[in-house]
């Protein structure tokens, strides 16, 4: 059987090791900001516990402040790289009440009154790993939701015998101490800590295994150019997906745009096209997702909407593109898009399908004299409406 002393030179060699390992992760994908913040938690952990080994052996009021500062510091920064791992931005209000809780704990103990401050530091630290838990629970939905739940489970475990610390403490009225508590409790707590910082550091790996997978895959489904997405994200998200009487695709492709390059560069050109994405995004809503296909070709996929107001979407973005103006040193340059429209059918049709009848409206949008949107009209489908105005 473990003495509690063993058990603390464990916690600390345990975090050590973590430490260091996610700070050589770190090094590796600087981006990763939580996995740095973790292993500065754990560090300060490791600290708490040479501290408080070092207080079991020798206590002092002095040792004793700095032994509960630095519990609840350590578990304030994992609170904050959860929350820089969930993109959540409250930072203040947790901090701030966790701050103010470890000055009234700092003024207990001065007073004399170190079993106060342990209640304090135990109900703060309780606090910080439910929030922890709550966030995991809550914000990770985008996530691998498995990962995310043991998380929020060890927190929780962990949260609880800190409690259990403080609510021992609290049932025997041990306001003042004078050294450090031991208890059932402490032993429990101990044991616990060890397990769950050390499945807590092991799945800090896990997320950030995780984080680079989903960077990478949205790295690779979007145009860096624009911001659009890309090709491969239209083949990924519709691929396998059957277009019925309320879908529809809308391709478009910016009128003499090789002209444009050549007259006035690539760097202009590359302004037009991201002119056309803005327009795009602004007219974006549920239901309605952009694609840069390439070169000067994109593609809008709309869903839940009629084939009417699917062509009134296409042909409101090409007017408002067509008011568009993009400074040169040759003079404002304005530019116009032609575009097609491809639509689903009540039997249902493929991708591929629906991009070749848009392709084909596309190209018949240029032979018509370009800047406009047309829709082939078939005996199924309504009339396509009036074409676009040249601008």
């Amino acid at each position: 059987m473990l003495d509690f002393s063993s058990l603390l030179l464990a916690a600390a060699l345990s975090g050590t090791c973590l430490s260091i390992t996610l700070l050589a992760i770190w090094f590796t994908a600087p981006r990763a900001r939580f996995v740095l913040t973790v292993a500065c938690g754990m560090l300060v952990l490791v600290a708490h516990v040479v501290s408080f080994w070092q207080y079991t052996r020798d206590p002092s009021p002095l040792l004793c402040q700095l032994v509960l500062a630095l519990l609840s510091l350590g578990f304030l920064i994992l609170c904050r790289s959860a929350m820089q791992y969930l993109d959540v931005h409250e930072h203040r209000r947790v901090a701030l009440p966790a701050l103010v809780a470890m000055a009234v704990c700092a003024a207990m103990t001065y007073l004399g009154l170190d079993g106060i401050g342990f209640i304090v530091t135990y109900a703060t630290v309780t606090a910080l790993l439910a929030v922890i838990g709550a966030m995991f629970w809550i914000k990770g939905g985008g996530h691998d939701r498995r990962i995310l739940l043991v998380v929020a489970f060890l927190s929780g475990v962990c949260g609880v015998s800190f409690a259990l610390c403080g609510a021992v403490l609290l049932a025997k009225a041990q306001w003042v101490l004078g050294r450090a508590p031991d208890n059932w409790a402490e032993g429990l707590n101990s044991v616990i800590s060890v397990a769950c910082m050390t499945g807590l550091g092991a799945l800090t790996l896990s997320l950030h295994h995780l984080q680079e997978q989903i960077e990478l895959r949205a790295e690779t489904m979007t145009d860096p150019l624009t911001g659009l997405m890309n090709r491969r994200a239209l083949t990924s998200l519709y691929g396998e997906r059957v277009f019925g009487p309320f879908m529809a695709i809308a391709m478009f492709d910016l009128d003499h745009f090789k002209s444009t390059n050549d007259v006035f560069g690539h760097p202009v050109g590359d302004q037009v096209l991201c002119r056309f994405a803005a327009v795009v995004k602004k007219y974006g809503r549920t239901g309605v997702d952009a694609f840069r296909l390439g070169g000067e070709e994109f593609a809008l996929v709309m869903s839940r909407m009629t084939p009417e107001k699917a062509h009134d979407l296409a042909s409101r973005i090409g007017v408002a593109f067509g008011t568009e103006i993009v400074p040169t040193h040759r003079g404002p340059l304005r530019s116009s898009v032609s575009g097609g429209m491809g639509f689903g059918a009540a039997d249902g049709r493929t991708l591929d399908e629906v991009l070749a009848e848009a392709d084909a409206a596309l190209y018949a949008a240029k032979r018509a004299g370009r800047n406009r949107v047309i829709a082939q009209r078939k005996a199924d489908q309504p009339d396509a409406g009036p074409a676009l105005r040249s601008a």
